[in-house]
């Protein structure tokens, strides 16, 4: 017996949300299947706010830091939800829709429990939407994996950091320090 998964559209996924079926329930699109999230512990939610109000002091105005919010691939009907999404400051536009890949700047997932799945199916949606730059920050470990230059859904690029700064590539002029990212 072959076992055939249903999969939903970004449209089906939307309406679902209206209509308040997922209503209270941790989840996200990735690829077209509705994904629980695993709920944050107190630590992870401290240090992905804590991150995001560093780089806010750091970036000012040239982005915008989304906590927890959606993003919009369309191409794999994918919803994700990073813990921080650098996007372009349009403000107005994102009340009426996500950012798309083309407007984010890089994301950046806290991970936990949510490692391997961080790892692989989130590093491979944001690659395969060529989403430039991804940071992996595994806080159990005290490192962060920087992933870049997406090729063929994938990131050519994998650098592993326990310490020193990151230069993000849209902010040549930035450097986040790596161990603010944990403190």
């Amino acid at each position: 017996m072959t076992v055939t998964t249903a999969k939903w559209s970004l449209d089906d996924y939307h309406r679902m949300i209206e209509v308040g079926l997922i209503y209270g329930r941790q989840v996200e699109l990735l690829n077209g299947e509705i994904v629980e999230m695993p709920p944050e512990g107190p630590e992870h939610a401290q240090l992905s706010t804590d991150a995001a109000d560093y780089l806010r002091s750091l970036l000012g105005e040239k982005a915008l830091i989304r906590d927890a919010k959606p993003i919009t691939i369309p191409e794999t009907n994918s919803e994700p939800e990073p813990d921080l999404a650098i996007v372009q400051p349009l403000r107005q536009l994102y009340r009426t829709r996500h950012p798309y890949p083309g407007n984010v700047f890089w994301v950046i997932e806290y991970a936990n429990t949510s490692l391997s799945k961080d790892l692989d199916t989130k590093r491979k949606a944001y690659a395969g939407a060529g989403i430039k730059e991804y940071w992996v920050v595994d806080f159990k470990n005290r490192l962060v994996k920087v992933f870049r230059n997406p090729v063929d859904g994938n990131y050519a690029e994998e650098t592993t950091l326990t310490s020193g700064e990151i230069i993000p590539i849209a902010f040549e002029e930035i450097k986040v320090s790596v161990k603010r990212l944990f403190n």
